[in-house]
């Protein structure tokens, strides 16, 4: 498998929203995202997004725009996303200031890691933590 270079991420979960617009919305105030690029189409529809948190990144977009992996996601069901968060209970907190489905609150697991477990706007399942496994390379 390729690395890359210059700290980019090697993986971005890709997810589809009817509501792209409501979905960056509650990624960026909710969840903590950053907006890194969103691009429209003249009907103002979100073509590509991608959205950074800490290391990582997501990539997202509207249903319905046409496209391989539009037609591929077809009836696809909700996704689940782990990210790795420094403070469990403040970023909890902040997600629930912002109206966020809380599916979890924040637990102690046995493995050691601090998590807890939302729903967006679409029904993917966001959940948060410390657990951080080391990767070798």
């Amino acid at each position: 498998m390729a690395g890359t270079s210059g700290g980019r991420p090697s993986i971005y979960p890709s997810l589809l929203y009817a509501d792209a617009k409501a979905a960056i919305k509650q990624l960026t105030e909710a969840f903590g995202f950053t907006e890194l690029s969103v691009y429209e189409g003249e009907d103002g529809m979100v073509l590509h997004a991608e959205l950074v948190q800490g290391n990582g990144a997501i990539m997202l977009g509207s249903k319905g725009r046409g496209g391989r992996f539009d037609a591929a996601m077809e009836g696809a069901g909700p996704t689940g996303v782990y990210l790795v968060v420094d403070d469990v209970d403040a970023h909890h907190q902040r997600a629930v200031d912002h109206g966020a489905e809380i599916l979890m609150p924040p637990t102690d697991q046995d493995y050691g890691s601090r998590d807890y477990m939302a729903r967006d706007v679409e029904g993917n399942i966001w959940s948060f933590g410390t657990y951080a496994p080391e990767i070798g390379v």
